[in-house]
Parts: C-alpha cells; structure tokens; sequence
C-alpha cells in the first residue's frame, strides 16, 4: 500500500494546501479501515441510508442516477485520491448510487472519523471542502456539456478534464493516460447512444487529436483538442496551493 505521503488524495490535496506532519498523520487514520471492492456490485445504492463515506485509493468508480425506465445517467467518475459519498454522511439518504468499474481499493470513513479530524486539523477541513467545490464545479461543467456543447466538444473536453485529473495524482498527462471506460460509460455520461460515441472517437482519431483504443487513451495534438472543446482548466484550480 503506497504510504500517506505519496497516496492519491496527498498528492490531490496538496494541490490547495501543504500538509504538515501532524496533518498527514489525520490522514493516515483516515485510511485505517481499507477494503476491496469487485467490480460491476454496488457500493453505495440511490436511496440507501449511509454513514460512512470512501477515499479511494486504487481504481476506478462511477457515480450515477437510476431513472424510473431503467437507464441511468452518470453522473461523474471517481479516481484514487477522490471521496465517494461525502454528502452521503450529511445527508439521510444517498441520492445516487456507486459502482467500481474495476476492482478497487478504498478506506471506510465514518462521520465520526471525519468530526475529529475537522476538530484536530482546520486546516486539513478546508483542503476538504476544496476538493469537494471542485467536484461540484466539475458537475456544473458535465452540465454545460450536455446543454450546450455538440458531441465533438462533449467528448473532448470529457477526455481533456480526465486527462487533467489524473495528472494531479500522477497517473496521466498531455501524453495520455490508462483508462478502464468502454463506450457504453461514455455514453451514459455525456448523453450520446454508443453508436454515436463510436462514431465521434473515430472522428477525433482521424482528424488527428485523439485516440482511445485498447484502455488507453492517447493525445496526438493536445493543443488542437484543446481548441476544439475550448477547454479552461481553471475551474479544476491545481495550479499550486494557496496555502503554506
């Protein structure tokens, strides 16, 4: 297991704050209680009544809402270093179920682990909500996505911000990265049928952007598909931290 210095959410939180000893101390009793999960079974389910929230610290998850015909909309992924659930442990009930796409590991926190750890490190509290406001400006964009974006765009700036991401935990870059989805999680997430998403990866493989083939996803000319999405990586704020 990687130690707490070099774990996904260090790396992650570091982004917004340096982390002092005894801080990464909090965060290592935050990772006391690891478990396995398989892929494709429910960890947390929409509706379910849920104390206790994740870190995730190897894998891959998706996040998303059932609707009433069956189908489903993916809300976000989840990488190492993200929370799964953190509002579940405010909230009564979940609203949105969990699903590891791959095998994952993760560490169980409860609310009262979470409490103390506000309690000790302030400090540590806020880099938390940080990450959490950049998971909600993440959503807002996924929404501008859909409403407004045309399938190029869509895919584009959804490959760019995952690209982006993996970056700060130090699993990805302008080169490319590993990347687990099949077509049918791409198209759950960005509102396309998986004909369609079929047919926009193979239009940015040709005109020389981007290529996702065989669980890795490859930038042929980063700067291009960048212009194509007008992508600003502003709102994921991982330029350095604001606080020493």
């Amino acid at each position: 297991m990687t130690s707490i210095e070099h774990s996904p959410l260090t790396r992650k939180l570091s982004a917004f704050v340096a982390l002092s000893d005894v801080e990464l101390d909090v965060l290592e009793r935050l990772h006391q209680r690891r478990r396995s999960f398989v892929a494709g079974r429910e960890m947390v389910h929409q509706g379910q009544s849920a104390r206790a929230a994740y870190i995730l610290s190897a894998g891959w998850v998706c996040s998303y809402k059932l609707q009433a015909d069956g189908t489903r909309q993916i809300v976000d992924f989840q990488i190492p270093g993200d929370f799964l659930g953190l509002r579940s442990v405010l909230l009564r009930t979940s609203d949105h179920s969990f699903e590891p796409i791959v095998d994952i590991e993760a560490a169980e926190v409860l609310t009262s682990d979470l409490l103390e750890a506000f309690a000790q490190t302030p400090r540590l509290a806020t880099a938390i909500l940080w990450a959490a406001s950049r998971d909600e400006a993440m959503v807002v964009e996924h929404l501008v996505g859909i409403g407004r974006r045309d399938a190029d765009a869509r895919m584009a700036h959804f490959l760019l911000e995952l690209g982006s991401r993996l970056a700060l935990v130090g699993m990805g870059g302008k080169d490319g990265f590993d990347c687990p989805l099949t077509q049918y999680h791409l198209a759950d997430t960005l509102g396309l049928s998986a004909v369609h998403v079929n047919r926009v990866l193979r239009q940015l493989r040709e005109s020389g952007l981007v290529t996702f083939r065989d669980g890795h996803v490859t930038f042929h000319d980063y700067g291009g598909l960048v212009e194509l999405a007008e992508f600003d990586s502003a709102y994921l704020d991982q330029t350095g931290p604001l606080l020493k």
